[in-house]
């Protein structure tokens, strides 16, 4: 892209950090090329993610829809970070499937169906945010500064739980070290994302804990889930759930976990796991979801009671292989 382009970065529903830094991160890219580019994403994503450089130019598709759907329309070129099905922009998937821009695939989960010009797909690294950093160092790695840099860390950092999973390899050390020299400030990007929680998501977190948290032990599995009624009690905003399906993983012998949060049109389901235990294959096989080994979900559409249900009668099915599962 020698010449000045019209581009849109895109990205999941529900963005994380991993989401969120590489939209961002390309978009200051981009910006220092040259180009015109815009971020929009389906929806809401968490407070303890708005401090990123340049959150404020980012579209929210789902409070700014003409706004988003005319720059989607005028896109020559889209980049889709973090996903790699269309059904995983929500609502916004008309919108992309109806482009005629060039696409343009970024990302490093499993089994990749977005038909795109371009695709930079590795399941191997830990994050799409260190996958773009390694693009970004091929393209022209002398743009990248302090701010983007912030960016790519804080996508790293949240999508390997602070470089603890397993997705962490020693490329992924590396590539942090190699951040650290912008002079990022690596303590203060942890203490914005995990030390800024709110009062209400600290009682709801024990709340879950100590009244939602069904343990399975039988199955070395746990569940954990919550209506909308217990969300309104606690004046729930997105983000506030982020990370509550790892909680039962603490408890011993605990290999499997589910969270099913419900919403106004469908149920949001997160599966995580420890080992070899394959949550991307249980979750595609019976939620219609998918995502790496140890980290999948997916949406349904069907009530969140028979939901669990079905995820309790599961569990005897993989009773063997659960308990064969060892770290």
């Amino acid at each position: 892209m020698s010449v000045p382009r019209r581009i849109v970065a895109t990205t999941h529903q529900g963005p994380d950090g991993d989401a969120i830094g590489s939209s961002l991160a390309l978009y200051r890219f981009l910006k220092k090329q040259g180009h015109d580019v815009s971020v929009v994403t389906p929806n809401d994503y968490p407070e303890f993610l708005q401090w990123l450089p340049s959150n404020a130019d980012v579209v929210n598709y789902m409070r700014q829809k003409p706004l988003a759907e005319a720059l989607i329309e005028k896109a020559e070129y889209i980049f889709h970070l973090d996903y790699n099905h269309l059904k995983r922009s929500a609502d916004m998937a008309r919108s992309l499937y109806q482009s005629k821009a060039v696409r343009v695939l970024i990302d490093h989960h499993l089994k990749p169906e977005l038909p795109s010009k371009y695709i930079f797909s590795d399941t191997g690294v830990s994050s799409t945010c260190e996958l773009l950093f390694h693009i970004m160092k091929q393209w022209d790695g002398g743009l990248i500064d302090r701010d983007i840099a912030t960016c790519i860390y804080t996508g790293i950092m949240t999508d390997t739980g602070s470089f603890c999973y397993r997705s962490a390899s020693a490329q992924t050390f590396a590539v942090a070290a190699g951040l650290m020299d912008y002079g990022i400030d690596r303590t203060g990007i942890y203490d914005r994302v995990y030390d800024n929680y709110s009062e209400n998501r600290m009682r709801l977190m024990g709340y879950c804990l100590n009244e939602k948290m069904e343990i399975f032990p039988q199955y070395r599995a746990a569940l954990i889930s919550l209506r909308l009624e217990e969300q309104e009690r606690y004046g729930f905003v997105a983000g506030d759930s982020e990370g509550f399906v790892n909680l039962p993983l603490s408890v011993k012998g605990i290999r499997f976990t589910a969270f099913f949060l419900e919403k106004e049109d469908k149920v949001k389901i997160s599966f995580r796991s420890k080992g070899n235990f394959s949550v991307n294959d249980f979750s595609r096989k019976h939620f219609d979801g998918g995502g790496h080994l140890n980290a999948a979900g997916g949406d349904s559409k069907i009530p969140l009671d028979e939901l669990i249900q079905q995820f309790r009668e599961l569990l005897p099915l993989y009773e063997r292989e659960l308990n064969e599962n060892d770290v």
